[in-house]
């Protein structure tokens, strides 16, 4: 993230307030991405973000370039590259007992509860068809038989919300030139 301000114009400011101008990184410039790359798929493809790797890591090896991680987060619409970004199955553990107290109070807690409209299936031609679930409340829930019913705790929607995370978007490595470009062509 550290090269993500490299382009950003530097201006003078008074940090300190006591009328001395300081030469400071203008970090409030923000620039968005040019709309038809983030909505052409061709474009960009799926990628699975693996236990563990941070976005350098990822950058690296899509792009040999670990300084493109601000790349991977912009892509996304991620913000915050600590929560945004998928955390490692220690580090999910540690947010959920810091949010909850401790695993067991998060297994024992219902988050939600679910009506299932379809378990999950393969085609014939091998496309999978994800499961499918509808959030009720606790007194349909209740009306539901066993199959059509599941229940989620605060430990298992943490989880899947994290897993949900995984699945993010890569530029092309073709169109990065492009876009590298037109990002300097920005702060000129």
């Amino acid at each position: 993230m550290a090269f993500f301000f490299t382009p950003f114009p530097k201006v003078d400011y008074d940090i300190k307030k006591n009328g001395k101008l300081e030469v400071v990184t203008n970090i409030m410039l923000r620039f968005k991405l040019v709309e038809h790359l983030k909505t052409n798929r061709a474009n960009y493809y799926d990628f699975t973000v693996q236990e563990g790797d941070r976005p350098d890591v990822v950058a690296s090896k899509l792009y040999d370039r670990p300084d493109l991680d601000w790349l991977l987060l912009m892509i996304n619409d991620m913000i915050d590259p600590l929560y945004d970004w998928p955390l490692s199955s220690f580090m999910l553990e540690e947010y959920i007992r810091e949010k909850y107290g401790s695993i067991p109070t998060a297994q024992s807690t219902v988050h939600e509860y679910r009506k299932i409209l379809n378990e999950s299936s393969v085609l014939f031609d091998g496309i999978v068809v994800p499961k499918r679930t509808l959030v009720v409340d606790e007194t349909t829930y209740n009306t539901l038989s066993e199959p059509d019913r599941e229940l989620v705790n605060k430990y298992q929607y943490e989880i899947e919300e994290n897993d949900a995370k995984r699945n993010i978007k890569i530029v092309d490595p073709r169109q990065l030139d492009r876009l590298l470009s037109n990002i300097e062509d920005i702060f000129e």
